[in-house]
């Protein structure tokens, strides 16, 4: 048993000066299999020390319904197992660049609801799960003999509110429920960030990627005492679908982070490995400035970050100038770092022999239809990710005058009796063509992911308005849900038939063998927009706007032989090369060294049609 402790200018062990040396590693994006190498590569990154967010979403799906929550407390279990203390995130918000910042949609979506506020309806639901949360956490704090050393109120709250009740509401709530080590608050290094989002007697850390001694200057005149700590120190960055991938140079962020230890503070590398969204769990933001209130940009389903660490589990360059700067501050020399993952044996393909239309997929997997006046939201219909079919009459007869859908999110393939007449999103929500009536209008609208910071989180998916001939409301909406999760129990209640030569959109069902099973990556050229699964682990969204260009397959989903591969497309198989035919090939690519293969990061943003897939360097 050991006490950590916050002291006047430093962290204390027992009693003795400690530095945190900290990389984040979020356990959810990291397939458990490969878990212990990934701690391991921290410690030989030279690192003490692992931060973990904990997404409520991912494992409270509903009220009263919960999903491996003791994730947590294997992945604290491994943390210790590896020789690493453990900060712990818990929320109830993340942000993340996880759907929702982590809340679940049925919370943002009750009715009169204000999340990340004292709301009492709000902090009902925070209280029932954090009862069941920190069972995991509690036991393993390190005055019981576990490595959590410190535990997180909120996250970055002062970008978002002010409400001091609601933050001492919380830290109250973790201490009743048991958390006895250091409790902290992390936000960015201006005054109206950390006077909105400190308490006072608990530490106050700041987050950002340069200008340490600038950050820390801002720090103290809020805190004049207390150790100096970036929680996030941001050696990387994340992508957005249909923008171009993010790097930062190795050199200059290894100079950032020796500035940060020059001043004698403690550090958290955001992120040491970033892993992958897998699952369709993706975020997206808002653009437009300090308001994030402009267009929605999802992020790719790769969470590599350009982080030390990248997401197939293998040392970079970054790694290696990190390590040169870490190492002045490790007592003796360095564990050299473990093993990559086995590579998958060779390439193969994937053969489709199976497919099903969307409507017959919906049929089979999703959710009751409802019958409204307006179009229910996702929220309404208990769609978390995924999608939803709304149908429409246009009445008639009428002359042609044009289809709006007001407040899309986010974006809908559109068909007009039965024939695809356009797809629409937020920004360009008007079919090109006018609609005469009568007609039958299906909108199969897609959520790209719920922002995950600023004042637009939270906000509602669907169709949040209306549909509108001309100036026309359409009433008498019929709308179904098809959430991710009910891929969960398999498909073997869907009728496939024989895969059609057109590229249509459905779901896709055939099998890939293979031999020496390891990490490997799924290209899909051709293909548009959907979701893969294999052998019934969903790998994530694909889209062939980029620049994410192929998805990573942990090792430990594939097996020896014959395993069953699902793709989910939802508007178009088979864009130039790659058309799909009966049966179809889908190329599985080894893992074989280079930088690029999980994710081009070469590809131009004059080819967005993914039609040139990445290969083996």
């Amino acid at each position: 048993m050991s006490e950590f402790t916050v002291g006047e200018s430093d962290f204390l062990l027992d009693g003795r000066p400690v530095r945190l040396l900290s990389g984040a590693l979020h356990y959810f994006r990291v397939h458990e299999g490969h878990w212990r190498h990934r701690l391991e590569m921290l410690r030989a990154m030279g690192l003490n020390c692992v931060e973990t967010y904990v997404p409520w979403n991912l494992h409270q799906p509903g009220p009263g319904r919960y999903r491996d929550v003791r994730a947590v407390g294997r992945f604290l279990d491994a943390a210790r197992a590896a020789g690493l203390w453990a900060i712990v995130r818990p929320g109830p918000y993340i942000c993340a660049e996880w759907e929702n910042g982590g809340l679940p949609h049925w919370v943002t979506g009750e009715p009169g609801t204000r999340a990340r506020t004292r709301d009492e309806r709000f902090l009902f639901h925070v209280r029932n799960w954090f009862h069941r949360l920190l069972h995991e956490i509690v036991p393993r704090q390190i005055d019981r003999g576990g490595p959590v050393i410190m535990v997180q109120v909120e996250n970055e709250y002062g970008s978002y509110g002010s409400d001091a009740d609601y933050l001492e509401q919380l830290a109250g709530l973790l201490r009743v429920k048991g958390v006895t080590v250091p409790l902290f608050t992390s936000d960015g290094p201006e005054d109206h960030m950390l006077t909105g989002g400190s308490l006072p007697g608990v530490l106050a850390t700041v987050n950002f990627g340069s200008h340490a001694r600038a950050a820390f200057e801002t720090l103290r005149r809020h805190r004049p005492e207390g150790p100096l700590m970036c929680m996030e120190f941001w050696c990387g960055w994340f992508d957005h679908w249909g923008g171009e991938h993010v790097v930062r140079d190795p050199d200059e962020a290894a100079g950032a982070l020796r500035e940060i230890l020059e001043c004698g503070a403690s550090v958290n590398l955001y992120m040491a490995h970033g892993g992958t969204s897998f699952g369709g769990w993706a975020g997206a933001n808002r653009g437009g400035g300090e308001l994030h209130a402009g267009p929605l940009e999802p992020d790719v389903t790769s969470y590599d970050y350009d982080a030390p660490v990248d997401e197939y589990g293998r040392p970079t360059e970054k790694f290696r100038r990190l390590r040169e700067v870490l190492a002045a501050y490790h007592p003796g020399p360095l564990p050299e770092p473990p093993s990559p993952p086995a590579p998958l044996g060779a390439p193969a393909d994937v053969v489709l022999t199976a497919w099903a239309p969307l409507g017959d997929v919906l049929e089979a997997l999703g959710g009751e239809e409802t019958v409204t006046p307006v179009p229910p939201t996702f929220e309404e219909l208990g769609v978390a990710r995924g999608l939803v079919r709304y149908e429409v009459g246009v009445p008639g007869p009428r002359r042609p005058y044009p289809l709006t859908v007001r407040g899309l999110r986010d974006l809908a393939v559109v068909y007009v009796d039965g024939e695809r007449a356009g797809v629409l999103t937020e920004d360009e929500p008007r079919l090109k063509e006018p609609v005469a009536g009568p007609a039958r209008v299906e909108l199969w609208v897609e959520s790209l992911g719920r922002v995950t910071y600023g004042p637009r989180s939270g906000e509602a998916k669907g169709i949040t308005g209306g549909v509108l001939h001309e100036r026309q409301y359409l009433h008498g909406v019929r709308a179904r849900g098809l959430d991710l999760d009910a891929f969960d129990d398999g498909v073997e209640v869907v009728p496939f038939g024989t895969p059609p030569g057109d590229g249509a959109p459905g779901l896709y069902r055939g099998t890939v063998t293979v031999g020496g099973a390891g990490d490997a990556r799924l290209e899909l050229p051709g293909w548009t927009r959907g979701f893969v699964w294999v052998n019934g682990f969903g790998l994530g969204r694909y889209w062939s706007v980029g620049p994410q260009r192929s998805l990573y397959v942990p090792g430990p989903v594939l097996r020896e032989g014959e395993n069953e591969v699902w793709v989910l497309e939802l508007q178009e198989a088979g864009r130039g090369r790659g058309r799909p035919s009966a049966p179809g090939l889908l190329p599985v690519r080894a893992v074989r060294g280079g930088r690029t293969q999980g994710v081009d990061v070469t590809a131009t943003p004059g080819n967005p049609s993914g039609e040139n897939p990445v290969t083996p360097e």
